[in-house]
Formats: C-alpha cells, structure tokens, sequence
C-alpha cells in the first residue's frame, strides 16, 4: 500500500476503539523479564507493533552475532546495555536511519562500567561492536539527560546486575522523565528497590537479583493520541470515542494527553475499562513544553493547524534525532494544510499559526518512514479530502491504524 485517500465524513461517529499495547510497556518488560531470567510467557498483552516483535525476535535469537535492530531506537539502546551486562558478542545495527541516530552517551557510559564496545563506521553512532564486560570498580556514573531518556533507562535496567549496582547522576536538564518513571516503576514490579532524589538527580540501584513476576501490559497513551485528535476534528459536537484498555493511573507519560486535549476541545471521562472522548469549547490560543512528552508535539502540531489554533511550543529539542527530523518534517508539511511552524529562539521556543481551509488542492503529505507522521495527519481527513504516502509506515508502532480508521471513515488506497 503507497499511499492511502482519506475523504470526509458526513455523520457523526460513537465508536469504541480497541487500542493496540503499548509498545514502551512492551521493550521494558521483555529486557526485565530476560534479566530475571523469565519466560516470555510470563508477560501478557505484549505490543504487535513492530519494534517489539523485533526485541522478541533478537531476545529469543542468542546465536546470531548480528543483532538488527531495523528503525526500532528502543530496542538498538535496551539490547546494547543487555548484551554488554550479559557478556554477549555481539554485532548491532540497523536501518540506514538508525546508524544516523547518536548513541554515544550510551556507548560512553557502558564504557565507563566497563564494557568493550567499538564504532564499526562513524563514531558516535552504529553499527557497533560488543566484546564482553569487565566491571570497572566503580558504581558511579553521570550521564546527560537532555538528549535521549532511553539512554537513562537502558542503564537503569541493567543497573542491579552489576557488582555493585549504580549511583547515577543525571546531569543537566532532564527530558522524558516520565519514561524514565515508568522505567523504575517496572522495575518495581520485579523486585527491585531504588532510592530517588529527583532533586539532585541522583538515582541509587544496589547490586540485587531481579524476581521472576507476570506483567500485563497496558494499552497504549501514544496510539490514542491520534484518536483525541479525531475528536477535536470532528466536525460534528456530538462525535465520541471510547478508548478501551488504558488506566487511570497510567505509567505511561503521553497520558499526559488528556490534559493537553482538553483546551484543544476534547474532554476525557475515565469509564472503568478506558476512557471516553467527547467535545468541548477549545481556545484559541496554547502555550504548552513538551519537553516531558516529545513523541506527542506531532499530533498536537497538526490539531492546532486544523482548528486555526495558535500554539506556543517548547520541549522539541529531541524530536530532531528521531527516526526523522520530526521538527524539518513538521515543517514541511504543515503547509500543505495552511500553517507555518517557526522556529522562534533555536532549538527551544516555536509558534504554529496557520489559516486551515477545507477546500482547494488535495494535500500530499509524505511520512518520512516516520509512523507518527502518517497517524498525526490522518485525522485531517474528517475535514477535507488528503493523500498520505507510504502509510505502511505505522507497523513501527500500530499495525491495526488503518483497520481502526475504517471505523470511522471511507477510504480509498492505492
């Protein structure tokens, strides 16, 4: 399928959307469970989407030297800190895209725990090549935290089976905290005791076995992301969305969500088994920092566009190493749809303003071979008629999209 036309509806919809799991969940738990010395089968409603199939698939793999990660960036950073702590050799690449996205924090501070790992092309980023570990002596690490939290949370996880464990210093500002939150709040869950001062962004592990446990995982805040914005699109007030499988006291950052939606014109009721979307009077104008919430600035940005909403955003520094420039992407094709995202003070402060028009030209918007990219934009198509090219691109992180968007509205692909 190379692309796929999205038209209008002409009705309201009162659906129920069975989300897919979710796929941070999914990478954390498969690492923990590894190193608990689990079986897989411990772990319940693990993601279909396709970095996790791929951890499954390299976890269950211990013969190959070559771990292939594909575009997956949680599954390149998590298996390079597991196969480092358990001595694996170990050869990891990927997508072309992939050996552009940095990992030299990481590489750095598994260095300085005594890893033996090596560039095999450009320094900084893979492929590279792992070669055993030798503890070095020393518990204590600083690392960044205003570049990548999976760099944080691959070390975190591989943390109690060291020697002696790990006193980590987050240094600097810290992105993502949220997943690094939920990074602990599963490691919990498996027997593992940590001591926390956020403060001083120090995170204390001591050496301690992790305890075989069963984990469900839970539906996925990223992937109804794009729903809220269904809603917000919706031409008709009596549109609603029931999201079935999410919890109210989610570990997952992106529920963060709910309170973003709810000045772009979505309300969210919490029914026992998800939550219900329905409208509501949206402002005209929202400032809002991302910076704990990255993967959701796309959906947010497209939303603002179409419901002619002035947006003030910060927070979009690590959007620019994903698995496209997200903000270069953003850009692009923001305009296609009648509005400008500009980059005020660089690499911190942006404004989105734009005049959306239902009628003209149909906009073409490419993806990227970014997932996001194709789901941010598809909710455009409640309103006018649009093109997306290469929606296959959503099997990175929702398979079912475009099943679900059927509910919802006609399309024809290509």
């Amino acid at each position: 399928m190379s692309q796929i036309r999205l038209f209008p509806r002409l009705n309201s919809f009162q659906e129920q959307i069975p989300l897919p799991s979710s796929k941070s969940e999914s990478n954390r738990a498969l690492i923990i469970n590894a190193l608990a010395g689990g079986d897989v089968s411990q772990l319940s409603n693990l993601a279909e989407a396709r970095d996790t199939q791929t951890m499954i698939r390299l976890l269950a793999d211990s013969s190959n030297p070559i771990a292939d990660v594909l575009d997956a960036g949680t599954t390149m950073r998590f298996l390079t800190a597991y196969y480092v702590v358990t001595g694996a050799s170990k050869q990891m690449t990927g997508t072309p895209r992939m050996c552009e996205r940095p990992i030299g924090i990481l590489v750095d501070a598994l260095r300085a725990l005594g890893a033996k790992i090596t560039y095999l092309k450009n320094e900084g980023y893979p492929p590279l090549q792992l070669d055993g570990f030798s503890y070095s002596g020393s518990r204590n690490l600083a690392i960044r935290g205003d570049v990548s939290s999976q760099f944080i949370s691959a070390i975190l996880m591989i943390s109690p089976l060291l020697p002696e464990g790990i006193c980590l210093q987050i240094m600097g500002s810290l992105g993502s905290k949220p997943y690094i939150e939920m990074t602990l709040a599963q490691m919990r869950q498996f027997g593992i005791k940590a001591a926390i001062d956020w403060p001083k962004g120090l995170i204390d592990i001591p050496a301690q076995a992790y305890q075989s446990a069963k984990f469900a995982v839970e539906s996925d805040w990223s992937g109804a992301s794009y729903w809220y914005s269904m809603v917000a699109l919706s031409p008709f007030e009596d549109s609603s969305l029931e999201l079935l499988g999410l919890k109210e006291d989610s570990l997952q950052g992106d529920s963060a969500i709910r309170d973003i939606m709810l000045p772009l014109g979505v309300k969210s009721t919490f029914t026992g088994r998800g939550y219900l979307l329905t409208k509501c009077e949206a402002v005209s104008e929202l400032s809002w920092d991302f910076t704990d919430c990255p993967d959701l600035a796309q959906t947010i940005c497209v939303v603002a566009a179409a419901k002619n909403i002035t947006m003030h955003l910060t927070g979009l520094e690590s959007l620019k190493v994903k698995e496209t420039d997200r903000v270069l992407a953003l850009q692009n094709e923001l305009v296609k749809i009648g509005a400008r995202l500009v980059e005020v003070e660089p690499n911190h402060l942006y404004t989105l303003a734009g005049s959306f028009e239902k009628e003209g030209a149909c906009p073409e918007i490419e993806t990227y071979d970014d997932h996001r990219m194709a789901m941010a934009f598809a909710p455009v198509g409640l309103l006018r008629e649009l093109l997306i090219h290469e929606p296959g691109v959503v099997a990175k992180s929702y398979p079912s999209f475009w099943g679900h968007v059927d509910l919802l509205m006609k399309s024809s692909t290509n």
